[in-house]
């Protein structure tokens, strides 16, 4: 489990290998009742983004312990990227009553997030950060009331929980991030820039390459943003050959900034394997691109069905139904605007303005 952790947080799948390879023996060593390996098998294998081997392996060690939260997480987190909400939600209320821990807890403020109740999204994850025993729980806790304020559009709730968590946990990549998108939200841009380059020296994760990219590309420097750029396509070369499907990230970069068609290879394969709300959207941004407009406002609708507050979500579908002469698009833009005026440095200022250009032929 130490090497999936590692793996998660410095996305080098040599760790996996090790994983497995360990995993594997331990289950060999004790063949039965060894719910702690089928366990840490199905986190192994959502840590993969392969989420139906993730079920697999999580109900598998939760029969052979109904008492494992942990697993229960790992049924909780393949239902939710394989796009079965309810059955998710019912493992997130289980693992809670088994252990009502930090773990548990996020995820069941996850659970009210994706049904756009964030009221009570924060209050559950208020009480995680309470109920954190370790400095890794209180970095975590306090990054995902970070992302929540960030999301809703309250950058400076958002920059001062990303504060508290730095200053116990300093290099935190991920608390680097939410703190950047804080500032970028609160036009710091000097401060944003410096903590992107500081998550991405310390793991140069895709999300972080694109965040830093897409920021210095808002902010007229076009040579630093294509060096981000080229590392990102690397980091793709290096995915495609592993045979991976592609995550949000990849498709989203590569609709924006690299082959509309190419990404509508990739979405389609992502969301065949894992339909999950973020997947069906970065699909209908491909189609969009690709000029199928038709295709994606489909899985755009599917994307926000659950209800969550998403304002990328609303400006795709925006500009989809803009490109389909749907007056309903002025909805999605203002909805957008209202969740989060400074959603993307580059896409919040163009939503102002397509919004702008309908209202001014009304």
């Amino acid at each position: 489990m130490a090497y999936v952790q590692e793996g998660r947080t410095t996305a080098d799948p040599a760790l996996y290998a090790k994983a497995d390879s360990a995993l594997r023996r331990s289950l060999k060593v004790q063949p039965r009742d060894n719910y702690q390996a089928e366990t840490a098998m199905g986190a192994l294998a959502a840590a993969r983004h392969d989420f139906r081997t993730a079920l697999a392996w999580g109900r598998k060690a939760a029969a052979t312990n109904p008492s494992n939260a942990a697993a229960q997480g790992v049924l909780a987190d393949a239902y939710t990227q394989l796009g079965r909400y309810e059955e998710s939600y019912r493992a997130v209320q289980r693992m809670t009553d088994l252990r009502p821990d930090v773990s548990s807890l996020a995820r069941a403020s996850y659970t009210w997030e994706l049904r756009g109740d964030i009221a009570q999204a924060r209050t559950l994850m208020r009480r995680a950060l309470e109920s954190a025993a370790t400095p890794g729980d209180k970095a975590f806790a306090r990054l995902h009331l970070a992302t929540l304020a960030q999301d809703a559009g309250d950058a400076r709730t958002a920059l001062r929980e990303a504060q508290d968590g730095l200053s116990a946990a300093p290099e935190d990549a991920p608390l680097l991030e939410a703190r950047a998108r804080a500032h970028a939200a609160l036009g710091h841009d000097r401060q944003a820039v410096a903590d992107y380059t500081a998550a991405v020296e310390i793991v140069p994760l895709p999300q972080y390459l694109l965040g830093l990219g897409e920021l210095q590309q808002s902010l007229g420097d076009t040579e630093e943003a294509n060096d981000q750029y080229e590392v990102l396509r690397a980091h793709e070369k290096v995915r495609g050959a592993s045979g991976e499907p592609a995550d949000v990230d990849a498709i989203l970069f590569e609709a924006d900034h690299g082959a509309a068609r190419l990404a509508v290879g990739m979405g389609a394969a992502a969301a065949r394997e894992r339909p999950f709300i973020a997947v069906q959207d970065a699909y209908a941004w491909a189609l969009h691109r690709a000029g199928r407009n038709a295709e994606a406002l489909r899985y755009a609708d599917r994307a926000l069905d659950l209800g969550t507050p998403s304002a990328l979500f609303h400006y795709h579908r925006a500009m989809i139904r803009l490109a389909l002469e749907d007056p309903s698009a002025r909805e999605d833009l203002a909805r957008a605007l209202a969740i989060d005026p400074h959603f993307h440095p580059l896409h919040a200022p163009r939503a102002r303005a397509a919004l702008s250009r309908i209202e001014g032929t009304s």
